[in-house]
């Protein structure tokens, strides 16, 4: 049976020194950190299923810009390629400057913004770090 590739996108938010990151709930890779997104809609436009999928995942409203990169991944029966984009916050700061606070919904199991010198921490989806690192975000 042929695999057909999935098209998905991502959103790299980083505001104030942090990242925005959720922890997938589902396989594949559930229980790892990455970058929200997911799969496009057809008939949808990359840019609102960007803005669609983050604020499903977070809560937060977030304007799609430009293209960072794409990546792939093949793994357990699914071919993906994703298409990762820069996002800029919708969802305003506090009065005292604080990043808005993600709400983990849909398939995302937790979401937080985190500091940019700590992402490496964080038990990411497989290649994340290397794309991130590649694309000077951390």
């Amino acid at each position: 049976m042929p695999i057909y590739p999935i098209v998905a996108v991502g959103g790299i938010a980083v505001v104030n020194g942090s990242l925005l990151l959720v922890k997938r709930g589902h396989p594949p890779q559930e229980g790892r950190w990455t970058i929200p997104g997911g799969k496009v809609k057809y008939g949808e436009q990359l840019t609102q299923a960007v803005e669609r999928e983050i604020q499903e995942e977070t809560g937060l409203k977030v304007n799609c810009g430009d293209l960072v990169g794409i990546a792939e991944r093949i793994d357990e029966g699914n071919h993906f390629v994703i298409l990762d984009f820069f996002v800029s916050l919708d969802t305003p700061l506090s009065s005292t400057g604080e990043l808005p606070i993600p709400v983990p919904a849909s398939d995302a199991a937790n979401a937080a913004w985190v500091l940019l010198r700590d992402v490496e921490e964080y038990n990411l989806t497989t290649g994340l770090l290397e794309f991130l690192s590649l694309h000077n975000i951390i």
